[in-house]
């Protein structure tokens, strides 16, 4: 018996950790399939033993609240689920009633109430007793309704969550965040529990009612009667609310299998299932025991597990120079797909497992859509830990920051920390390389597919690692190709502005191309006395060009890139046509005559023009079809005496070949 409580002790610790990581602070040191195990090895220690100890988290309903967020007691103790993953015992537990089976939502439980029509007050659910208001972040949420029709007093209970598109979206665009949100739960959590709901709004979080919890007034009399009856009333009011289907002890089975068919296409993160007693009356005739309410209970998809064997581990370096490892594997089909690679997110993980070249791996997918190892069964323990980057060839550093150990690239100037210029090196006013984005050049610099940027354009030679790349493909790949092919044709001023130096625009990228007649010896030949004569340059942004292009490092990286693309350096500019050089001009307001105003900054460029983004002494003139308008660069110019001219008036001057 003392052996068993010991172990009991150890587990309650090690899921409690796993736990706080998870939930509180965001990260996740162990994997859903690892905790299920825990989980359910400590709740048959404590069936077989009658002992429960303090802290269990079999007894526990939640976690510590850590915010300042202002706390609030919850009328009655908001309790978790008891739960199964046998489609049997689901069927079992409903018996001859109806019940009402839906999405169980990944995300984070919040109740609302309304007052008069209004939303006056949002709390989280906490740890069960106490949670956390958070009124002012809930009346961000994209789909939640602050004033409703009905007036009298209303609270229900649902999920605020962020959906797998906005994840990769959001995710994409936060900088230097360690190894970025782990799953789109982490990322609503922390969303919701801001002090800021400015950012809270910049999250896209949404909101599905799944509980209707009282209500006082003139409501229709079924939905005291009916829990399919209270949602769709909560529908009627504008709320959405979860999928459900409505099923019995004979077709439950089907159900889940039908959800389950669903689960690639949900576009919001799910970990299973709730089956709820449709009659109220009779739920509430059952109370709760004191853990679980006895009226619901969840279903967990029982994690379908194939045997395989490890290949290689892949070392991926990211932007916060961390490098994790990634387990690749014989193909296998899970869930209907197939999978060849599973993250295993840090050293610790990978040496928990103790993996080994050529072991007999079990994997399976979490909650049915991210491949993890759940057992290694050869253990051998022989995987070498590089010592140097994948990415910069630099040495590797390996970090243990509370138990955890992690390998990490000190080397500042390594391409993986360097995103950012890739990224605008393909962007549209630079190489233009369509359908290439962040989170694209992240995963090939990572994988050091590309380490500069002439290997954007030597894709050709690493076709089998993109195709298998996680959220690639082949016709993903052919298509990325056929965007390098197109954008390896380009002009001298895009080249330019593409490489990133310092104060190098895009409109003093043709100022300098003009200069040199669209010459690319010319241009990076300029001398810091020959750029400081054309206008526009001066001294600071002159001395920087010299020194980008004085760097033999740079030298090189322009060289190598200039072999595979197609520089069109023909200038057939026919200076009489130039008649608007000298003139500086400003836009504002809407258009008529022009797509947008890159279109127009184009054609006044054409003929000589420089276009600027603020009204200064050094405007010739703002552009604006709202002559009368209080706005500042209207204020601006007519307090620096430069004239105001509408569309009409520019339009008139490109036909006429003259200004004024």
């Amino acid at each position: 018996m003392k052996d068993k409580t010991a172990r009991m002790r150890e587990l309650i610790e090690e899921l409690n950790k796993a736990s706080k990581a998870y939930y509180v602070e965001g990260r996740e040191i162990i994997s859903n399939f690892e905790y299920d195990k825990l989980y359910d090895e400590l709740l048959e220690l404590e069936k077989e033993t009658g002992i429960e100890l303090a802290g269990s988290p079999t007894q526990e309903v939640g976690y510590e609240v850590l915010s300042e967020l202002p706390k609030e007691v919850h009328p009655t103790r908001m309790l978790s689920l008891n739960k199964t993953k046998s489609r049997e015992e689901l069927a079992e537990w409903l018996g001859n009633n109806k019940g009402l089976l839906s999405w169980k939502l990944d995300g984070l439980t919040i109740v609302l109430t309304y007052e008069n029509g209004e939303l006056v007050k949002a709390v989280t659910r906490g740890n069960g007793q106490i949670g956390e208001v958070v009124t002012a972040n809930a009346k961000t949420f994209v789909n939640l309704p602050v004033k409703i029709g009905y007036k009298g007093a209303v609270t229900l209970r649902g999920e605020a969550v962020i959906s797998y598109k906005d994840f990769e979206e959001i995710n994409e665009k936060i900088p230097e965040v360690d190894a970025k949100y782990k799953n789109p739960r982490n990322l609503c959590s922390g969303s919701v529990r801001q002090l800021n709901s400015g950012i809270t709004k910049e999250r896209k979080v949404r909101f599905y009612a799944f509980s209707l919890v009282s209500q006082e007034g003139d409501y229709p009399p079924q939905v005291e009667e009916s829990r399919e009856a209270g949602l769709k009333w909560l529908e009627s009011l504008g709320f959405d609310i979860v999928n459900y289907r409505v099923v019995d002890g004979s077709n439950v089975i089907e159900g889940v299998s039908l959800f389950e068919g669903e689960i690639e296409d949900n576009p919001i993160p799910s970990d299973g299932l709730v089956l709820t007693l449709e009659d109220l009356e009779y739920s509430r005739s059952l109370g709760t025991t004191a853990k679980f309410p006895r009226d619901s209970i969840a279903f967990k998809w029982r994690d379908q597990i194939a045997e395989t064997s490890l290949r290689d581990i892949q070392w991926s370096a990211s932007r916060t120079g961390l490098i994790n490892p990634v387990a690749i594997f014989d193909p296998v089909e899970l869930e209907g797909t197939t999978v060849t690679r599973a993250s295993l997110h840090n050293i610790s993980i990978m040496e928990d497992l103790k993996l080994g070249i050529g072991d007999r791996i079990q994997v399976y997918k979490a909650n049915m859509i991210i491949p993890q190892i759940a057992e290694n069964l050869t253990m051998s323990g022989k995987i070498d830990i590089p010592s140097i980057c994948p990415v910069c060839r630099k040495p590797t550093e390996i970090k243990n920051e509370n138990g955890v150990k992690t390998l990490v690239c000190n080397n500042k100037e390594c391409p993986a920390k360097h995103i950012k210029s890739f990224s605008h090196f393909v962007s549209r006013d630079a190489m233009d390389v369509e359908g290439l984005s962040e989170m694209t050049v992240e995963k090939l610099v990572s994988q050091g597919i590309i380490k500069d940027f002439a290997d954007i354009f030597k894709l050709e030679n690493h076709k089998d690692e993109i195709v298998n790349m996680e959220g690639f493909g082949l016709k993903s790949y052919e298509n990325l190709l056929a965007s390098c092919e197109k954008a390896k044709d380009t002009t001298p001023d895009r080249l330019l502005y593409s490489l990133g130096l310092p104060g190098i625009g895009s409109a003093n990228a043709k100022v300098i191309a003009k200069a040199c007649k669209n010459n690319w010896d010319r241009i990076q030949g300029l001398t810091e006395s020959e750029l400081t004569e054309i206008e526009g340059v001066g001294d600071i942004l002159a001395k920087g060009f010299r020194e980008y292009f004085d760097n033999p490092e740079n030298q090189i990286k322009v060289q190598e890139l200039l072999k595979v693309i197609r520089l069109d350096e023909e200038y057939n500019v026919d200076e009489s046509s130039m008649f608007m050089e000298g003139k500086t001009f400003v836009i504002t307001g809407s258009l008529n005559h022009f797509a947008n105003r890159d279109a127009l900054v184009e054609v006044l460029e054409s003929k000589g023009a420089k276009v600027a983004g603020s009204v200064s002494s050094k405007t010739s003139y703002l552009i604006n079809n709202d002559l009368t308008s209080n706005s500042g660069k209207n204020k601006k110019a007519k307090e620096l005496g430069i004239p105001i001219v509408d569309e009409e008036t520019v339009m008139d001057w490109l036909e006429k070949g003259s200004v004024e």
